[in-house]
């Protein structure tokens, strides 16, 4: 089995944490956002990891050297691939190369999901998808009454279906998807600037290929500063009696931590109350503060802060200062 995770965006929706370091680098509870998708992957497969292909802009040694650690973690091969230009999720896939060959699965990297189920790798493919009441926003699958899915509509207008891709599909023959993104290109399948998956997907399934839906029980988006804060509480809630959560060496001294709560190697918890659903990085200080729905990144400093529904990055410093003020009868402020 090969996984192909396109992940070349500039993810700006995510600025200004995206500045320095790649969205799917961001941490959830703990791991890069890129290490939990995969590692969810590898729990649905009845069979090793081979391969792991990140298709990546310009992101430097650094961050290249991180995702090969990555998929050796999972016993794969990590194998680095460019997309130079956003020419879409198409042309994406198509620069993985050798990788699109045999079981594969494609998988974006700005969600993270649970499914309670096994791949088949017998199937044609499988596309995973979630029912929601909001289909109008995304891509939607339609299927027949043998439940195969028999069309794929972007954003529809009026109701054709409620089930949503989530961006993970698998392939049972991955050089199939290689020829059908390669068609695109060659013949010039563009839509808003840019080659589209599901053009392929349709191409495959109208020359008899069949595609059946992969229901999940959790779809969590990654795509901006709310939905990564909510997702990180989702994942903590998820882990939270699976993984050590907080490190033997962080130190939390005359403090309350109010699970679920991640607190990372070496972080410093003093005088101060943190969850719940709070991930606090490797090397964080968290001094006389009030933390809860928060990520705060590695080696960073909050002092003296009542933060909620917030973000702070890598090597961050902020400190709440002491205020003079006069304020009139019936005031409000900071609601």
């Amino acid at each position: 089995m090969n996984i192909v995770v396109p992940m070349a965006g500039m993810g700006k929706r995510m600025r200004p944490h995206t500045l320095t370091v790649p969205k799917p680098l961001i941490p959830i509870a703990g791991k890069p956002i890129v290490q939990r998708l995969v590692e969810d992957i590898a729990a649905l497969c009845s069979e090793s990891i081979d391969e792991i292909a990140f298709i990546i802009g310009d992101f430097g040694d650094e961050v290249e050297a991180q995702l090969l650690q990555v998929a050796e973690s999972l016993g794969a091969k990590g194998k680095i691939c460019y997309q130079e230009e956003p020419l879409g999720t198409a042309h994406a896939i198509l620069c993985a190369g050798d990788t699109l060959n045999g079981p594969t699965i494609v998988a974006f990297a700005d969600t993270l999901f649970r499914a309670d189920f096994k791949l088949d790798t017998r199937k044609d493919g499988v596309l995973w998808v979630k029912q929601i009441p909001n289909p109008q926003q995304f891509g939607v699958v339609v299927t027949d009454d043998q439940g195969n899915i028999t069309e794929f509509v972007e954003k529809p207008e009026e109701f054709v279906s409620d089930l949503a891709m989530i961006g993970i599909y698998f392939f049972g023959r991955g050089e199939v998807l290689r020829e059908e993104c390669q068609w695109l290109i060659d013949n010039d399948v563009i839509k808003g600037g840019e080659y589209q998956l599901p053009d392929a997907l349709r191409n495959m399934t109208q020359k008899g290929m069949s595609f059946a839906p992969g229901e999940v029980s959790d779809w969590m988006d990654c795509g901006n500063k709310n939905a990564t804060v909510e997702t990180n509480g989702r994942i903590l809630g998820y882990i939270q009696d699976t993984e050590e959560t907080i490190a033997k060496n962080a130190q939390v001294e005359n403090s309350v931590v109010i699970e679920p709560c991640y607190i990372g190697e070496g972080a410093v918890i003093r005088n101060s109350v943190i969850g719940p659903r709070v991930s606090v990085g490797a090397g964080t200080v968290i001094e006389n503060s009030r933390l809860s729905d928060a990520v705060v990144q590695n080696h960073s400093t909050v002092r003296g802060a009542v933060l909620e529904n917030s973000m702070v990055g890598h090597h961050a410093h902020f400190e709440a200062k002491p205020l003079q003020l006069s304020i009139s009868d019936y005031s409000t402020q900071g609601k």
